[in-house]
């Protein structure tokens, strides 16, 4: 037994931990590759099929000829028009009733999910054949109303009102998933009930509270209603407008190698505006989340004529 006491001598110097070997992960760099590959390819190549012209050579003539192509940009700037109208709407629309939800039962956020999210659901040919028999119906049964006038203003061909409010049902599910992940991350509650003890209107707890800190949020769903909107082709071709997808497919039946170079030129129109976008999304809040709770056990302050 004393032979094996001291056959384990006590000692505190701490016990000498075996480096492990980084080993380099060139799996990761093979992964990276194959993504950038398969994106990039596709790029190049068109990029390639636009400036070089068989017996020509190297010519950038399908990239000169976009700015003078008949409807280039009245068809650019109706999508743009279009989106900036959808992304107001859908936001509109969808903001008060989250932030309603998150203040009322709970069980009104499985109703709002559901009916947000049932554009998912219905295809979109369906919904433009819905669409397509409401516009015939209206002018047959309402032409001695004024709202025969309505029916007519909503078709107008230099702004169609119809397809705001049709990409707007097509946009809830994109905007509705990017806003309640918003909102999960706030305590809605919490900061709604530090303001309104502070004399906040419900106007200013929903533009000064809950918007700056939904901004990244806001960014999302903006930017997923502009790329469904610049890319939306179904709804626009049937109900008989040319935005800026139709214009593309239109012009392709003539000249493929301008459509292509649009088509190129329409994707680095995106990129610019997803990173403004995200620039807008990620700048500095003009709210103090962190202070909102430390108000809540605070006296209210007295409003304008009150004592």
């Amino acid at each position: 037994m004393a032979a094996l006491t001291t056959a384990a001598p006590a000692t505190d110097a701490p016990v000498p931990v075996r480096a492990r070997r980084t080993r380099p992960r060139y799996w990761r760099g093979a992964v990276l590759a194959l993504a950038g590959l398969y994106f990039v390819t596709p790029l190049l190549s068109s990029f390639v099929f636009t400036v070089h012209v068989p017996g020509q050579g190297l010519t950038f003539e399908a990239y000169r000829g976009i700015l003078s192509a008949d409807g280039f940009t009245d068809s650019l700037f109706l999508s743009l028009s279009l989106a900036a109208a959808t992304i107001a709407l859908a936001l509109l629309l969808v903001v008060p009733a989250l932030v309603a939800v998150r203040l009322g039962p709970p069980r009104l956020r499985a109703v709002v999910e559901v009916v947000c999210m049932l554009p998912l659901v219905v295809p979109p040919i369906a919904l433009v054949t819905g669409i397509t028999t409401v516009l015939r119906w209206g002018p047959d049964h309402l032409s001695r109303t004024p709202l025969y006038q309505t029916f007519l203003a909503v078709q107008n061909e230099s702004f169609p009102v119809v397809l705001v409010l049709a990409y707007t049902v097509l946009a809830l599910p994109f905007v509705h998933r990017s806003l309640d992940a918003g909102l999960r991350a706030v305590d809605v509650p919490t900061l709604v009930e530090a303001a309104r003890s502070c004399g906040a209107s419900r106007t200013q707890v929903l533009l000064r509270v809950i918007l700056p800190n939904l901004r990244s949020s806001l960014a999302g769903a903006s930017f997923l209603t502009l790329a469904l909107v610049l890319g939306e082709y179904t709804i626009a071709s049937l109900l008989g407008f040319r935005p800026f997808a139709v214009w593309i497919v239109t012009v392709s039946g003539a000249e493929a190698r301008m459509s292509v170079a649009v088509s190129l030129l329409s994707l680095l129109i995106t990129w610019v505006l997803l990173l403004v976008l995200s620039r807008a999304g990620t700048g500095p809040s003009t709210s103090v989340p962190a202070a909102a709770p430390a108000a809540v056990g605070t006296a209210p302050v007295p409003l304008p004529g009150k004592e």
